[in-house]
């Protein structure tokens, strides 16, 4: 059973006819309000409601609860409405007992929440993945509780929150790059999915470019790929941390590091995807921005082509067939491409002091295109 809003509904976005979902830090909040208000009273409240940060005030079912030795375990499955998240349908689990007068509120880690082992978090080393919002929203609603039963002092207890199989999925996240260890993290500012607005891969992003520079890396990669990613560890050497997994998210990366900048940035995808980029487009999804063979023919006019090549380059079928004719040619349309990535990226970075360069690859790692570095 899962837990929603009004029963279990969720209004549909507008314009999107998407259903929203729930984060695991509205999951958990809801799970450690029930556990603590049957610490307290000896009844867990089924649905339980809580408070989000904007107002809203869903109801959430527990899916499990056990009163036992002094502490109380209530579980929610998340959630995610039509959003694609890898944690749609899993369990958090809130464990809560009493500690001594003036303890305050304190997390653990249970099984399938990870561990911070890297700097460069919005928390310290060793402590449980459950980012500041959350923590703030389970600390908000223990006081209520408190106040609304008697418990105390604004609520002195620990907070041990466990998801099922929470390590399994976390190996499908950023979760292991960023140093966060043994699980998910609980994430959320909200409380709310949006759904495909790709918030946490975004969030993501902001965190690895936040480890890297905490580790020292002076050079990060954005990758849109498990394949570019291979190609600018043979190319450069990069260690892990210094690897960005930006998929189809270049903008992301882009504002992050003009507000948060390193030495260089290496940019490395496919060639269709970065002539996207090239284009002026930041986000790379086929959902949200085509290749311009258009575009593409107006710069293999620029590095030579005649005419008819160029023609031909303006109705190819694919990103790909296109530079294969530029390739027969001698026109170097892959280099022309990574050019003008580079300097779209440039443009986007505003003067931040970062040398750019980008890497054109095709399917196989090959690289196909190469801009130098500029910028700095």
């Amino acid at each position: 059973m899962s837990g929603g809003a009004g029963g279990g509904r969720h209004a549909q976005l507008k314009h999107t006819g998407l259903r929203p979902g729930w984060t695991t830090g509205a999951c958990a909040t809801a799970a450690t309000t029930a556990a603590y208000t049957a610490l307290l009273t000896g009844r867990f409240p089924d649905p339980v409601t809580i408070t989000l940060p904007r107002g809203q005030t869903p109801a959430f079912a527990l899916a499990v609860e056990e009163l036992a030795d002094g502490r109380a375990m209530a579980g929610v499955v998340k959630d995610a409405g039509d959003d694609p998240d890898v944690t749609h349908g899993a369990l958090v689990r809130a464990t809560v007992r009493r500690l001594p007068a003036g303890a305050g509120v304190v997390f653990r880690a249970g099984p399938g929440v990870g561990t911070v082992t890297r700097p460069g978090l919005p928390l310290p080393v060793g402590e449980p993945a459950v980012n500041p919002v959350p923590r703030r929203m389970m600390r908000e609603h223990v006081a209520a509780v408190a106040g609304r039963y008697g418990g105390g002092g604004g609520g002195d207890v620990e907070i041990t929150l466990s998801i099922d199989h929470g390590e399994e999925i976390a190996r499908s996240t950023w979760n292991p790059r960023l140093g966060i260890l043994g699980g998910l993290s609980v994430l959320g500012t909200t409380g709310i999915v949006v759904p495909y607005s790709c918030s946490a891969w975004i969030d993501s992003i902001r965190r690895g470019v936040d480890v890297a520079r905490a580790a020292g890396r002076t050079h990060v990669a954005g990758c849109t790929g498990s394949t570019s990613e291979r190609t600018v560890v043979e190319e450069y050497g990069l260690p892990e941390d210094a690897l960005l997994d930006m998929g189809d998210f270049a903008g992301a990366v882009l504002k992050y590091l003009r507000r948060h900048p390193v030495d260089r940035l290496t940019v490395c995808g496919g060639f269709a995807k970065l002539s996207k980029l090239a284009a002026g487009h930041l986000d790379l999804h086929s959902a949200r921005s085509q290749v311009d063979k258009g575009f593409l023919a107006a710069l293999a006019r620029r590095g030579g082509a005649d005419p008819d090549l160029a023609a031909r380059v303006a109705d190819a079928n694919t990103g790909l067939a296109a530079l294969q004719l530029c390739r027969a040619a001698g026109i170097p349309l892959g280099d022309l491409v990574a050019v003008t990535a580079r300097d779209e990226a440039l443009a986007v970075l505003r003067g931040a002091p970062i040398a750019v360069d980008v890497l054109c690859v095709d399917r196989a790692g090959v690289v196909v295109g190469r801009s130098g570095v500029a910028g700095g």
